[in-house]
């Protein structure tokens, strides 16, 4: 079991990774930060807003299902959303540069850290 900052930590070991933060989807605040590239105070607001609107539309269509991940790529950018399946309404964030990293890789990393991660 990792804390916050081991966890955000070893998110930036993955080729590309920018920046991480773990986020409280209630408030929008976040619970911990690390590297630099994105306004992550900004990020975690507005991604809580993403969120949520994810979860009302799965409602709306009477989807009885969880969110693994929400993937938002830019141009530059890609940015991973995942939130905790064993701490409701909290999540991952995590942003890449899009030509050093390699989605795949990243998606797991950041499944391995939400399963180690401990709030």
């Amino acid at each position: 079991m990792a804390n916050i900052r081991q966890s955000l930590e070893d998110l930036l070991t993955v080729d590309g990774a920018m920046c991480a933060a773990v986020v409280d989807a209630g408030s929008g605040m976040m619970l911990g930060s690390a590297g630099s590239g994105v306004d992550l105070e900004i990020a975690a607001a507005g991604n809580t807003e993403v969120v949520r609107a994810k979860a009302k539309v799965m409602r709306q269509l009477g989807l009885n299902d969880v969110i693994d991940d929400i993937l938002i790529t830019l141009g530059k950018q890609y940015h991973v959303i995942r939130p905790m399946s064993r701490k409701e309404g909290v999540f991952i964030y995590f942003v890449l540069d899009k030509a050093k990293s390699n989605l795949a890789l990243a998606r797991r990393k950041v499944q391995d850290v939400e399963r180690e991660l401990t709030i």
